[in-house]
């Protein structure tokens, strides 16, 4: 019984319809039939039997749609074919059903003469057509919209499963880079890599912070960034001159470490010296968070180099409907991010 409620709660609008329908349609009958409109003519016994009648021709197509379609798409010939064979079946088990009442209260001469049979059967085959119609496109509907559903879903955790592999490649990349620029220092300077060391902790700290998440605020990954740089200049001094214009509105995500990507791979591809240094600048513009830099490009680059921007790419694909767009010159090169407006997208 629980059971049975839980399925007319689910498709109460469906179910709401087709008594609509049928008390209508039994108002228009017995106003052809009797011509006269009278107490009689509104009462819903009838509406209420052809909603039994009509969820025992549903039944019968459900049984066959499940047999003969289920999971094939939408095959055309099959579900004509489903339709035809689920009317015959329901007209052969409505006379079955009422050859065996009549039996029972001995009125088989009188319930199926030709005349009766015939009206009844064409009322059947009438009701079937139209209840099974709407039946269909009820059914078909709802197995688009659960598919649909599923495929977002499917599609969400498979986002989120390469969102995860390709941080599983980013904070490695972070954290081995950063190692042989503290292993050079321990070498150079014992204070600037005890410094180091320190600063990077709790830099590291943020890395292992954001692990879980896709997507962080602006302002996170902006004090990120800075002290990203703070990091650096520790190696290079002033080999690599960096700007951050905030913004004044701060609101907005972006995939997490995406900034600190953007200016290792700046120093990464490029040789700054204190007499010519390379220019880093980080600023917003028309909803794009834009990392550029000077080219001093050099002559040899490690073969997977490219990978950080590459899983930048692929994250943004997975995350919004917005693309990274990268210009590059012979004079600048620059990566314009857009800033996504939810944690939703």
């Amino acid at each position: 019984m629980k059971l049975l409620l839980l399925r007319i709660k689910e498709h109460r609008y469906f179910i709401g319809f087709l008594l609509l329908f049928a008390y209508a349609e039994s108002i228009q009958v017995r106003i052809l039939i009797r011509r006269d409109v009278n107490a009689y003519t509104f009462t819903p016994d009838a509406a209420i039997g052809a909603l039994i009648s009509i969820g025992f021709l549903f039944v019968i197509m459900r049984f066959f749609l499940t047999k003969y379609i289920n999971g094939e798409g939408y095959p055309i010939k099959k579900i004509v074919s489903v339709f035809m064979l689920s009317l015959v079946t329901y007209v052969i088990l409505n006379n079955l059903f009422s050859f065996v009442i009549a039996i029972a209260f001995d009125t088989v001469s009188k319930n199926f003469n030709t005349q009766v049979l015939v009206s009844k059967n064409f009322g059947l085959v009438l009701d079937a057509i139209i209840y099974g119609s709407f039946y269909l496109a009820y059914y078909f509907n709802r197995r688009h919209r659960m598919q649909q559903q599923q495929l977002v879903a499917y599609h969400e955790a498979l986002s989120e499963v390469k969102i995860s592999q390709l941080k599983s490649q980013l904070n490695p990349h972070f954290l081995f880079n950063n190692l042989n620029i503290l292993d050079q220092l321990i070498e150079e300077d014992g204070i600037k890599a005890s410094t180091f060391l320190n600063d990077f902790s709790e830099l590291y700290r943020y890395v292992l912070y954001t692990s879980d998440k896709q997507l962080v605020s602006l302002q996170e990954e902006l004090q990120f960034a800075q002290s990203y740089i703070d990091l650096i200049k520790h190696k290079y001094g002033d080999a690599y001159l960096f700007t951050i214009r905030r913004p004044q509105n701060m609101d907005g995500f972006i995939p997490p470490l995406t900034l600190q990507l953007l200016l290792e791979n700046a120093v990464q591809h490029n040789i700054g010296t204190r007499d010519k240094p390379i220019l880093i600048e980080v600023f917003t513009e028309d909803q794009m968070i834009i990392v550029s830099n000077t080219c001093a490009k050099k002559k040899q680059v490690k073969t997977n180099g490219g990978r950080a921007l590459k899983n930048l790419t692929e994250q943004y694909i997975l995350l919004t409907d917005r693309s990274i767009q990268i210009v590059e010159t012979a004079e600048l090169f620059s990566v314009n991010l857009p800033i996504i407006k939810s944690t939703n997208q």
